[in-house]
């Protein structure tokens, strides 16, 4: 059974547990009307054998005895007089062997309402009741039978009834579980052959939220998942292909040149200068594929940081000092403006490259004659720290895609500011580890900030 299809699992166990019902439902609704009419059959008979008890006891004599004949004559019951000696005084019928083997039955003690003789009508040819009556020179009995032919051709034309009314139900059931089961497992066939293309990598599947229950829910995880896994599978293409650009071209630069290099007929002089670019795009490379790296360690849950609880004014001075040489050689004032009773709970080498990534940002960015500021204060029990410069600023298009990696909003000037992309999305994930936050804010042609929020130690 484990290889059949879900819908025919589903219309088999629906179909069983209606049968089952519907069987259990008619065998005793069958045995109930049947036991109901042989039971009214039978007080019939019985209050038939009370009346011509009364009547016997109101007038015991052959005229009354000869009426209660032609009176039975008419019907389908037979009646039997008998005196308290057995003898029979009146028989609307001939007494028969069946008949008889009832009469041999009667006991001289039976109540005056009478009692039941007889109830079996499948194996045999009568039911009967018995009533005494007591008149005032006799006791006796009044003996009622009826032929079960009757009951068993009621019996028969009810089990053709119940017979003709299973097959309705059955078809009815056949076309119902047909159709419920083709609602019930359209979506999952649905959902299935989508999850198929999934496996395949085909993540351009669209799966129709047709309700909102259970079934609902999952097609929705499913188009969640498959609009996830389409996404992840464009950024990965674009990933490669810009990796594969920042690669080609510092490449073609150590080919080429170092081809120039090998030549025997250029000056010591011009030689010297193709090797400074080939190590200079050879360092480009090593950093290239070090921030990659950082990125692969972080996706894998490898990059490990060692908190220590640090005075963040210290801190942000050292960083201060060692960076500020390269901003004034630009001609860009560094300012830093930060209480003195901060403290944070970082891994000091790695919120450094945290820094240094964004400062260099706003070094690369900042025209001369303009100053950028390192903030740090209190706010909430969170330490917020932030960076603001004067420069180019980043249009408003491009704000929510410059932590992604390898997105450069100016990708004209990638090669003079030496930036692969990669720095402000190892940044923020660096922060995120450290469990803070970084947000970026600007106005093209008035400057940016970046802001990172931490919890106070």
């Amino acid at each position: 059974m484990n290889k059949l299809k879900l819908s025919v699992k589903l219309g088999l166990w629906i179909f069983i547990c209606i049968l089952l019902i519907e069987t259990v439902s008619m065998i005793f609704l069958h045995n109930n009307v049947v036991r109901s009419r042989i039971d009214q059959e039978l007080n019939s008979l019985k209050a038939r054998g009370n009346s011509h008890r009364d009547v016997l006891e109101m007038a015991f004599n052959d005229s009354t005895l000869q009426h209660i004949r032609l009176m039975e004559a008419h019907t389908d019951t037979f009646v039997v007089v008998a005196n308290s000696a057995g003898e029979v005084l009146l028989t609307s019928k001939e007494i028969n062997e069946g008949m008889k083997k009832i009469l041999d039955q009667s006991s001289s003690q039976l109540p005056r309402q009478g009692v039941i003789l007889q109830s079996e009508w499948k194996e045999e040819a009568y039911i009967a009741t018995v009533t005494p009556y007591e008149t005032g020179t006799d006791k006796g009995s009044v003996y009622m039978f009826r032929d079960t032919e009757n009951v068993k051709a009621f019996v028969s034309q009810l089990n053709r009834h119940f017979m003709l009314a299973s097959i309705w139900i059955l078809s009815f059931m056949f076309i119902t579980i047909f159709l419920l089961t083709k609602v019930l497992t359209r979506p999952l066939i649905i959902m299935k052959e989508a999850t198929r293309k999934l496996s395949k990598g085909d993540f351009s599947v669209s799966v129709p939220v047709q309700s909102h229950d259970e079934l609902g829910e999952l097609a929705q995880s499913i188009q969640t998942l498959a609009n996830d896994l389409n996404y992840m599978k464009q950024e990965r293409n674009d990933f490669l292909a810009s990796i594969s650009h920042e690669l080609r071209t510092p490449l073609t630069y150590i080919k080429g040149y170092a081809d120039i290099a090998r030549r025997t007929n250029i000056r010591p002089q011009e030689r010297t200068h193709y090797l400074q670019i080939i190590g200079e795009e050879s360092e480009r490379v090593n950093r290239l594929l070090e921030e990659l790296f950082s990125l692969a360690r972080i996706d894998q849950n490898e990059f490990l940081i060692t908190k220590e609880r640090v005075q963040l004014f210290p801190f942000l001075h050292s960083i201060y000092e060692r960076i500020l040489p390269a901003f004034l050689t630009k001609n860009i004032e560094l300012q830093l403006d930060s209480d003195q009773d901060i403290f944070v709970d970082i891994d000091p080498s790695r919120f450094g490259q945290v820094l240094s990534n964004i400062l260099d940002n706003a070094l690369k960015y900042s025209n001369e004659g303009t100053t950028t500021t390192i903030r740090a204060s209190k706010r909430d029990r969170n330490v917020v720290i932030s960076i603001q410069d004067q420069g180019i600023g980043i249009p408003e298009e491009d704000i929510p895609y410059v932590f992604e990696r390898l997105y450069r909003v100016e990708k004209s000037r990638a090669r003079i500011t030496g930036g692969f992309g990669l720095g402000l999305a190892i940044a923020k994930q660096l922060v995120e580890i450290h469990g803070g936050s970084l947000s970026v804010k600007s106005n093209p042609g008035a400057g940016t900030v970046f802001t990172i929020v931490l919890k106070e130690s």
